[in-house]
C-alpha cells in the first residue's frame, strides 16, 4: 500500500510529491509519488504526520469525566475515583477503555499507554483492556500497575509476589504481539511498598522493558516520602536502586535542582501531563530545566476525569505555553520541541521505533486537512498544527499500517453503539 498525500513531514522537513509506502505495518520506504499502483490511497489536499503518543493514561477515568471537575486532587480522589471506579465490572473497564481508545484516535493518537490498576486479584481486566486496544485499533503499551497501599480500595492491591507473578506472566503472553506491549508499573511511592517498587524494577531488567511510576504529582507527596523515607521522591528511588535508564517518571512536578540533574545523570524519562496538572492544580513541571540536564521525555494525557481531553497534540500546545508563563519569555519551549515531545520522543521512552515518518519505523501516521481554516494562513504549518490547529482537521489515522480512522469516522467501532452504551452504564451517577 502506498499513502499519496500532499505533504509528508519527514526529519528533514515538509516534503511534497512523495509516496509513502507501507509494507507488514512498516514504512518500506518513502519516494517519489510516480505512476498510479494498484492499493494506492489518495489523500488529496492533506498532509501526513507521524501520530502521536500518549505517554500516560488510565482509559477507565474517561466514564469518570464530569465527576470531579473543580475539585483538588485529594476531593478527586476520595470522592470521585475511589468509589466510582468501585463501580466498574469487567465489561465496563472493557467499555471505558474502548471509550477512551477511540476518542485518542480521533485526536491523532496511534499509541497509548494505560496506566491500570484496577487488577481485582488477577490479568483478566488488563486482558479485557488488551482486547478493547485491539478492537479499536490503537496500539498499546498496558503499564501493569503493582500497588499494595492500605488505603487505596481493595481491588487495586495485592501482595508483592502476586503482582509480581502476574505481571511476568502479562509480559510473556503479549510479548510477540505487534501492537501489544506490556510493562511493569509500581504505583508510586506511596502507593507501592519499597518492596512493590524493587519487585517492579525487577520484572523490567528480566523482562528488559521500560518501568513506569507516578513521582512528585502534589506538593504533598514530596513531604510524605520525605517523612516515612528520609529522602525526597527522586532521591528515594535512586537509593532504592530503580532509578536509571528504564525509569519512566510519571509528572515530577514538584522538584528540586538536585533531583532534576539525578534524574539526567541516570538516563532517566519522564511522562509530562500538563493539561491535568493544571486541572488539578498541582503546579508546573520544570520541563525546559529537565530537557537540559538530559531527561528524556514524553507527553500524557492523564486520565479522561483529570484533563478532561484526551488530545496529545492539545498536551503539545499546553508543554509551550506552559513554560512561557511559568518563565516569563515567550521563547522558553518551541513548536518543534512540542511536536518531537508528543511524537519522536514520546516514542522512544517507550522502546518504540514509531514517532517519525522514516524508512523501517512503525507505520503509525496521522493526516490532517490542509483545507482546515485552523491551518490558515499557511505562514509555518507545523506551528499552527501544534499551535492552532482544530481536532477537526485530523481526518484519517494508521496504527501498523491499519486504516483505524477514515474521514473523521472510525472504521473498526461503531461509535454510536459506544456511546450508547456509556449513557446506559453511567446514567444517575452523580457526585454525592
Amino acid at each position: 500500500m502506498r499513502l499519496l498525500p500532499d505533504l509528508i513531514l519527514t526529519p528533514e522537513g515538509w516534503m511534497a510529491d512523495r509516496a509513502v509506502a507501507i509494507t507488514d505495518g512498516r514504512i518500506a520506504f518513502i519516494g517519489a509519488a510516480s505512476a498510479a499502483e494498484p492499493g494506492d490511497v489518495r489523500l488529496a489536499g492533506k498532509a501526513l504526520l507521524p501520530g502521536t503518543v500518549n505517554a500516560h493514561c488510565h482509559t477507565f477515568q474517561s466514564l469518570l469525566r464530569g465527576l470531579g471537575d473543580d475539585l483538588d486532587f485529594m476531593g478527586w480522589r476520595d470522592r470521585v475515583l475511589y468509589p466510582f471506579s468501585e463501580r466498574l465490572d469487567r465489561d465496563a473497564i472493557a467499555l471505558g477503555a474502548a471509550f477512551a481508545f477511540g476518542e485518542m484516535v480521533r485526536h491523532g493518537a496511534t499509541t497509548c499507554v494505560d496506566f491500570f490498576y484496577l487488577n481485582d486479584d488477577g490479568n483478566e481486566n488488563a486482558e479485557a483492556v488488551i482486547a478493547a486496544a485491539r478492537r479499536v485499533g490503537i496500539r498499546l503499551v498496558l503499564a501493569r500497575a503493582l500497588y499494595d497501599w492500605e488505603g487505596a480500595p481493595e481491588r487495586y492491591r495485592e501482595s508483592v509476589a502476586d503482582a509480581r507473578r502476574r505481571v511476568e506472566a502479562l509480559i510473556a503472553t503479549h510479548r510477540h504481539e505487534d501492537t501489544v506491549t506490556v510493562q511493569p508499573a509500581p504505583h508510586s511511592p506511596h502507593g507501592a511498598s519499597s518492596a512493590m517498587i524493587r519487585a517492579g524494577w525487577e520484572v523490567a531488567e528480566r523482562a528488559d522493558t521500560p518501568f513506569h511510576i507516578h513521582v512528585a504529582e502534589g506538593q504533598y507527596e514530596g513531604q510524605r516520602t520525605l517523612a516515612e523515607h528520609g529522602a525526597t521522591p527522586i532521591r528515594y528511588l535512586d537509593a532504592l536502586g530503580v532509578l536509571g535508564p528504564r525509569t519512566i517518571a510519571v509528572h515530577c512536578v514538584w522538584l528540586d535542582d538536585g533531583e532534576i540533574a539525578l534524574m539526567g545523570a541516570r538516563g532517566a524519562a519522564l511522562a509530562y501531563c500538563p493539561t491535568s496538572n493544571m486541572f488539578l492544580g498541582d503546579g508546573i513541571t520544570r520541563v525546559p530545566e529537565m530537557l537540559a540536564a538530559g531527561v528524556r521525555i514524553g507527553l500524557g494525557t492523564d486520565g479522561g476525569c483529570t484533563n478532561n481531553r484526551l488530545s496529545v497534540f492539545e498536551e503539545m500546545r499546553m508543554t509551550s505555553l506552559l513554560q512561557r508563563v511559568r518563565r516569563l519569555d515567550g521563547s522558553a519551549l518551541g513548536a518543534r520541541t512540542a511536536f518531537a515531545l508528543g511524537t519522536r520522543s514520546g516514542a522512544g521512552i517507550l522502546g518504540l521505533e514509531a514517532g517519525v515518518i522514516a524508512r523501517g519505523q512503525l507505520a503509525d501516521l496521522v493526516a490532517v486537512d490542509l483545507g482546515d481554516p485552523s491551518l490558515h494562513p499557511r505562514t509555518d504549518l507545523l506551528k499552527s498544527i501544534v499551535y492552532a490547529m482544530s481536532p477537526q482537521a485530523i481526518t484519517d489515522v494508521w496504527v501498523h499500517g491499519r486504516r483505524v480512522l477514515e474521514d473523521g469516522q472510525l472504521t473498526t467501532v461503531d461509535t454510536s453503539e459506544l456511546l450508547a452504551g456509556v449513557r446506559t452504564l453511567t446514567a444517575g451517577w452523580r457526585l454525592m
